[in-house]
């Protein structure tokens, strides 16, 4: 690597392998990567690729950076006492009271029954405490509205103004299970510690702050920011008016959740992002408006450049509109000092001036998106568009198919380690609607909103335009999604297989950059092909942009060039054979990710963590996957309260459920259980059978008046999802050494009719899941009156209802084989029904099957008061050892082939 070339692209690079180090290692480990960065530095000297001061200052900057991380982690700590947690009570977060005053420093986010803020305290009266604490703290509130009127309340609230509130502190919910997001992390990383709870806006005191301050400086633009916003929402038709809010004010609060599920399945969420493409646009058009004026060049530059930051402020301030007004401010100021240089350098300028100011950022994911794939655009799009025709004609067309390829290649490393999908249309849809929406749905909708204040009817007319496209838009987003085949999950693979493709795309790029290759298509033009970005007067030339490409490679590589230093084509075969190579390098990771536990023999049971409800996934030994119920929230609201819903409210499904499948690989459910059409049972399903293909659905053959599970049944039947009524005595052999046997459930079985029963819990599908020989008794809400009925068929088949023959209806092995091994009554784990409610686990049913580990699905903090203390009095005398998801999160246990059985839990319980 030829570092003197490029000395800020490499002194960032180290800043952040620094910034990386600081935040993943301890000490010893920052030492030891700092020596293997400095032997590597000192290889680079001494093949003169790099000066001694150079190096030097790469080895400070790694250094630095992880100093600064750990001086900022040293420093990120609150100065509020942490609450009592042994004085609260099992299964509820612990919490005190306090009144604080301070400052409003976000904008008031009003949904709902809630309001929510950021405010910066200055003083916190602790309840117990004689005197206030002085402390400069961030604390993120929430303000439970009571009334409707108070919404127009809280909406009056700004940033900038004094504040007194009254209220409990709590600390931000942690992962509860593997793999689950972590709320308090994220929160921390934006130096934030506790979160405020008031009810009501009586709790609350709001007086006018200081006019001249950062604060109210912002609150003036947000202000402007909802006026236009609201602008938006009379220019465009409801289900329009939040989409364009997204793309062209980058305000998303608005943005209709299917709408944006529908986008993220083709990865084209990025067009939400204001970014690049937004900067530029801007200057173009104020760069315009001032040539009208008759400026000169370096007025309009420096007009230019004082305009960037109000334009990133009112667009939002995300990581990627920060990152594109840095690089823009950095380029028209060079261009105004005429030494302006290529992108990569304005690129690792603005990497660097971010991670300076705020070392957290490096874990922001939009951040990391945002310059990897700039970096790639900036690297990769002229080697790629090499290998294609360099027609006149056509030349726009190939330029976008590289511009296309480029990103979504990538991008892709990333996409899969935090979102988990790729769809093989992704490519499409981002070559057909980028380019449309970027440069025809954005500028008439920015026009509209600029325009509406000079002459409105022009406005609607251009609104209307948009309103078009944005229809035409929505049909082929919807169109393309629609392809559920086509999409794959895959689930979040190591991060070492991040940098690997990373490093194998960067040698694909570098070797079409030093070999020349031929286009694939038509014959290349002797001339060569600069295609430079004009900038201030000033171009990006071709070879500054991607000569780190080639310095990549050894010297050997280097001495099959010609002695002119010119490019020789390479032999056919030694083409052929290094192509195969690099699409072996890149299709083998990408293959192992989509099915990681292909040697894998283990089955795994775990009991989700979901709040007041159930969900249980099972992976069997080959891989087949059954979840049990997916959780959901019960709503209680009365009539008149709809004021209280929230736009884009919390489910557990599409919060919790979906995403901790997709992280895990899950791709499709092989058999889904609905014990009964409790909403805490059923509403989380909705979306899983939206997002992950469904191959079949066992139920207790009833049918329930809710909204819930009218939705539910109904989905199931639109999707064409076989639907299997359950009945005692049935059994399946799922896959080796895996089998169900249903206990209860269903009593009418011989009736063609679906009955109505309102009162689920006595219906719930009741079954014996067996895997390796280890047995789990999972039994949904069955109350008592179920558990003595399930005990009586028992005893009146004389234990035969235990020992069925295996049939085919939704296993794959042969009709009637039989389940060789006799079922015992001693099961290994026992899920307690209905959540640990005095109605179930009667002292008969514990007795009959002496558990070894009862699990029970709770929530925290929930108002029913489970588990009950008598229940949990008999499970102890019964002698099992009781876990519960409030306490210890997600508990999983793992069975292997000789039927060893291993437990672990998320979180380390109750002291």
């Amino acid at each position: 690597m030829n570092m003197n070339s490029r000395p800020l692209v490499f002194f960032t690079l180290c800043w952040v392998l620094g910034s990386a180090a600081g935040a993943g290692l301890l000490v010893p480990g920052i030492m030891l990567a700092g020596g293997a960065l400095a032997v590597l530095l000192f290889a680079q000297i001494l093949l003169h690729r790099s000066t001694w001061l150079l190096a030097a200052a790469c080895l400070v900057a790694f250094a630095g950076a992880a100093a600064e991380r750990g001086w900022a982690d040293k420093h990120n700590v609150s100065a509020l006492p942490p609450p009592d947690q042994e004085a609260a009570a099992p299964g509820s977060s612990a919490a005190y009271s306090v009144e604080v005053s301070g400052t409003i420093v976000s904008a008031v986010e009003v949904d709902g029954d809630r309001a929510q803020f950021k405010v910066r305290v200055h003083d916190a009266a602790v309840a117990g405490e004689s005197e206030p604490r002085k402390l400069s703290e961030l604390l993120l509130v929430n303000v439970k509205l009571a009334e409707q009127p108070d919404q127009a309340i809280a909406a009056g609230w700004r940033r900038g103004s004094h504040i007194v509130i009254n209220g409990e502190i709590s600390e931000p919910a942690a992962a509860t299970n593997f793999g689950g997001f972590d709320y308090r992390s994220y929160l921390l990383s934006q130096r934030i510690h506790w979160l405020l709870k008031a009810n009501g806006i009586s709790s609350v005191q709001i007086s006018p702050g200081p006019r001249l301050s950062k604060a109210s400086l912002l609150s003036r633009i947000d202000e402007f920011r909802g006026s236009l916003g609201s602008r938006m929402d009379g220019l465009f038709p409801a289900d329009q008016a939040g989409y364009m809010k997204g793309l062209v004010l980058g305000i998303r609060e608005d943005l209709d959740p299917e709408q944006f599920r529908q986008f993220s399945q083709l990865g084209l969420t990025h067009i939400l992002a204001v970014s690049g493409l937004h900067v530029a646009v801007f200057l173009y058009v104020l760069g315009g408006l001032l040539r009208l004026l008759r400026l000169t060049r370096e007025r309009m530059l420096l007009i230019m450049i004082a305009a960037v930051p109000f334009y990133v402020l009112l667009a939002g301030g995300a990581p990627s509109i920060m990152r594109a007004g840095i690089m823009a401010m950095l380029g028209l100021f060079a261009a105004r000092l005429n030494k302006l240089k290529d992108g990569l350098h304005l690129l690792s300028a603005a990497a660097l001036l971010m991670l300076v100011w705020d070392p957290y950022l490096l874990e922001d994911v939009g951040f990391q998106l945002s310059f990897l794939v700039t970096a790639g655009l900036i690297l990769g799009v002229q080697p790629v568009r090499k290998l294609l025709p360099r027609g006149k004609r056509s030349k726009a067309l190939f330029d976008l198919i590289a511009v296309t390829v480029v990103a979504q290649a990538v991008s892709f490393p990333l996409t899969i380690y935090y979102f988990n999908q790729i769809h093989l249309l992704s490519l499409l849809a981002n070559f057909i609607l980028v380019p449309f929406i970027s440069f025809i749905v954005m500028p008439l909708g920015g026009a509209a909103l600029v325009l509406d204040s000079l002459w409105h009817a022009g406005a609607a007319w251009l609104g209307s335009v948009a309103s078009v496209a944005n229809r035409l838009s929505f049909g082929v987003v919807l169109q393309l999604s629609g392809f559920q085949q086509l999409r794959f999950i895959i689930g979040s693979p190591p991060f070492g297989w991040v940098l690997y493709m990373y490093a194998s795309i960067g040698l694909c790029l570098s070797l079409l950059h030093r070999r020349g290759l031929q286009p694939i298509f038509g014959k290349s033009s002797k001339q060569p092909d600069n295609d430079t970005r004009p900038m201030g007067g000033k171009q990006w030339v071709e070879e500054d942009v991607t000569q780190p490409l080639g310095s990549l490679l050894p010297n050997r590589a280097e001495a099959s060039l010609g002695a002119s230093g010119s490019r020789q084509p390479i032999q056919s075969t030694g083409r052929i054979i290094i192509s195969v190579l690099l699409c072996l390098a890149l299709i083998a990771p990408i293959l192992w990710a989509y099915y990681p536990k292909w040697n894998n023999n283990d089955a795994y049971v775990s009991f989700l963590d979901v709040g007041q409800g159930d969900s249980i996934l099972i992976r069997t030994a080959h891989g087949k996957h059954i979840l049990i119920d997916g959780g959901g929230s019960v709503s209680f609201r009365k009539k008149g309260e709809e004021w209280k819903d929230r736009d884009d409210p919390f489910e557990v499904g599409r919060k919790v459920l979906v995403p901790l499948l997709q992280k895990r690989g899950v791709q499709q459910i092989d058999l889904l259980v609905m014990t009964h059409l409790d909403s805490d049972h059923i509403k989380g399903l909705r979306a899983v059978i939206d997002n992950i293909p469904v191959k079949g659905m066992l139920w207790n053959g009833t049918f329930k008046r809710s909204d819930d599970a009218v939705s539910m049944l109904g989905a199931a039947v639109d999707k064409g999802i076989p639907m299997y009524r359950s009945e005692a005595g049935q059994s399946w052999v799922i896959d080796d050494g895996a089998t169900i046997s249903l206990i209860g459930g269903n009593r009418d079985s011989e009736s063609d009719t679906i009955p109505l029963v309102e009162e689920q819990n006595g219906q719930s599908v009741a079954m014996i899941v067996e895997l390796y020989g280890r047995s789990f008794l999972l039994t949904g809400d069955a109350d008592a009156a179920e558990e003595r009925a399930i005990l009586s068929r028992i005893s009146e088949s004389g234990g035969a209802l235990l020992e069925q023959p295996a049939s085919a209806a939704i296993g794959e092995h042969e009709e009637n084989q039989a389940i060789n091994k006799t079922k015992s009554n001693v099961i290994d784990v026992m899920k307690v029904s209905h959540h640990g409610s005095k109605t179930s686990s009667t002292p008969e049913w514990l007795a009959y099957w002496q558990p070894h580990t009862a699990v029970i699905s709770v929530g925290r903090n929930n108002t029913y008061g489970h588990p009950n203390g008598e229940v949990m009095e008999r499970l102890t005398a019964a002698g099992a050892d009781v876990k519960r998801t409030d306490l210890n999160g997600e508990i999983e246990y793992r069975i292997t082939a000789d039927s060893q059985l291993f437990a672990r839990q998320m979180l380390a319980g109750w002291p």
